[in-house]
């Protein structure tokens, strides 16, 4: 384990929304996060956001996407160095631009969804999507569980469909993890062989189809017209700007 602490060198700006990298990202990695972050939040392309409540809503919190090489990378960054802000990390190990066509999940469609929904769609609708309980997406999600749990039960019951167990994910946490299943589900993400075998423990309805005749009112909500959630699934090829890296000067 290196004691030598990293520090961001690299930005890009998606809306005002800060993607912030290390020198040990590559550059494509890096560029492949800024068009998906860019196609979630304007998924027409036309070069404006499509719920531009959502992107303020960011914005006013300072969200940004921190990129390092690996764990150890992630682990080691100066933290004095990064700007405050909602912050979620990504790695550039992890970053699979085209991965679906080789069977492999790109974990850029799920670490750039996060911040959209539990800082975005969270604080633009709270009472709807807030990530705790109580809220409408909450109440749907304690169907999907079998029942409401504050904290990760012993075992979910039988009839349950969404069964993360991980314990370090508390209740507004398995929210975030939910909307992701869902939404990516609708969107194709998860639809590709191997991945229902690999998901299992944790999302059965991994496809469109499934979700919307296993839980209708999670497909209800997040295909509502008036929420604006994206419709198509990022490929990182954003059509309506070339982002650009710029030299990043922590404070």
């Amino acid at each position: 384990v290196s004691t030598k602490t990293v520090t961001l060198t690299k930005q890009i700006d998606v809306f005002g929304v800060h993607v912030y990298a290390t020198d040990n990202v590559a550059d494509e990695k890096m560029l492949h996060a800024a068009n998906m972050m860019a196609e979630y939040l304007d998924n027409d392309e036309d070069g404006v956001p499509d719920n531009q409540l959502v992107v303020d809503a960011m914005v006013s919190e300072n969200t940004m996407l921190l990129m390092g090489k690996d764990e150890d990378e992630m682990r080691s960054m100066d933290w004095n160095t990064i700007p405050s802000g909602a912050k979620q990390g990504l790695r550039d190990e992890e970053t699979v631009p085209g991965g679906a066509q080789r069977g492999i999940f790109d974990a850029a469609l799920e670490e750039i969804l996060h911040p959209i929904t539990d800082v975005g769609y969270a604080k633009a609708y709270p009472e709807v999507f807030g990530t705790k309980p109580g809220t409408v997406v909450a109440k749907i999600m304690d169907k999907a569980r079998g029942g409401h749990f504050k904290k990760v039960p012993e075992k979910y019951p039988d009839n349950a469909w969404y069964t993360y167990y991980d314990e370090t994910c508390l209740y507004d946490c398995q929210i975030t993890e939910y909307v992701y299943w869902a939404l990516t589900s609708i969107l194709g993400a998860q639809d590709f062989p191997g991945r229902l075998e690999n998901i299992k423990p944790e999302w059965r309805f991994n496809t469109k189809e499934k979700l919307q005749k296993g839980d209708p009112e999670i497909y209800t909500l997040l295909t509502d017209p008036q929420y604006k959630f994206p419709t198509v699934l990022p490929d990182g090829a954003y059509r309506a700007k070339t982002f650009t890296i710029e030299k990043y000067q922590s404070k």
